[in-house]
């Protein structure tokens, strides 16, 4: 069903858009779309910073707008022009009720867990905690992009932001900023979790996608996910970002250590033998 908003370029147009974005990132939907650029496009300035949900997508649209990040069809917005009186658009509120009312009967598209999952998911690390042995879970390696709403965002707070979130067995790593254009950067953060404690799609949907840390992040995306393998091999305590994925190259500088050692032995023998 198209959403319809009075003149936007009217006070009575941006409270009722704004009290329509407190609790939505886009227009439509969980991405931006055409519905976005439509109301974008309406206005004949940026509005003022009083409204600070319409502030808020008016800066991220804007910002996608240079960077041509609008790729999705919406589902259809009318925008009333100054010309027409606003009488005749319904209210946002009536336009949302039907859909409010059909909540209970929408199939879950995106598959939260059920009240049994998350008992079993609980009971299971009860578990964990309560296991007098010291077996230790599995473990992975993951690689995110966090991006910034534009290029205004302090990255220093992002991702102080990003890291001030705590959960068992979550452990951030190293980071650097990425150009990404026009000025805006992403951040580029690894972290090693314990397979059974946290979910990446949970870390990322319910803490670094939610208040506060939604002030400065506006997405995020998992780069790399790699199972960290298990080896008795003493590993040096500090990796570096490149280090963790290089498992490989360990090997190699271990196999080299192991053969020049074996020269240098070989080699003394030999001295000791022709001084006798």
């Amino acid at each position: 069903m198209a959403v319809a908003f009075a003149n936007v370029n009217s006070e009575a147009g941006l409270k009722k858009l704004d009290e329509y974005l407190l609790t939505r990132s886009y227009i439509t939907g969980y991405q931006a779309s055409k519905d976005d650029l439509a109301v974008y496009s309406s206005f004949s300035a940026a509005p003022s910073s009083k409204y600070i949900n319409v502030s808020r997508w008016f800066s991220h649209i804007d910002a996608l707008v240079r960077l041509s990040g609008i790729t999705a069809e919406g589902q259809g917005v009318k925008v009333e022009s100054s010309a027409v009186p606003s009488a005749s658009t319904p209210d946002v509120a009536d336009a949302a009720a039907p859909a409010d009312d059909d909540d209970d009967d929408d199939v879950d598209l995106f598959g939260e867990e059920t009240e049994e999952e998350k008992k079993a998911a609980e009971e299971r690390a009860a578990a964990v905690k309560a296991s007098g042995k010291k077996k230790e879970s599995g473990k992975s390696s993951v690689l995110l992009d966090v991006k910034p709403w534009d290029d205004e965002t302090d990255m220093a707070k992002l991702e102080e932001a990003v890291r001030s979130v705590k959960m068992e067995g979550l452990l951030w790593g190293a980071s650097k900023l990425v150009p990404v254009g026009y000025g805006i950067k992403k951040l580029q953060i690894m972290l090693t979790i314990v397979d059974d404690l946290v979910s990446v799609d949970t870390l990322i949907e319910e803490h670094l996608c939610e208040e506060p840390v939604n002030e400065y992040v506006q997405s995020c995306d998992i780069v790399a996910f790699n199972k960290i393998c298990k080896c008795s091999i003493p590993w040096p305590s500090k990796l570096s970002s490149d280090s963790v994925s290089s498992f490989g190259c360990y090997m190699d500088v271990y196999i080299l250590i192991l053969c020049l050692s074996t020269h240098i032995i070989v080699l003394l023998f030999f001295v000791a033998v022709q001084m006798q």
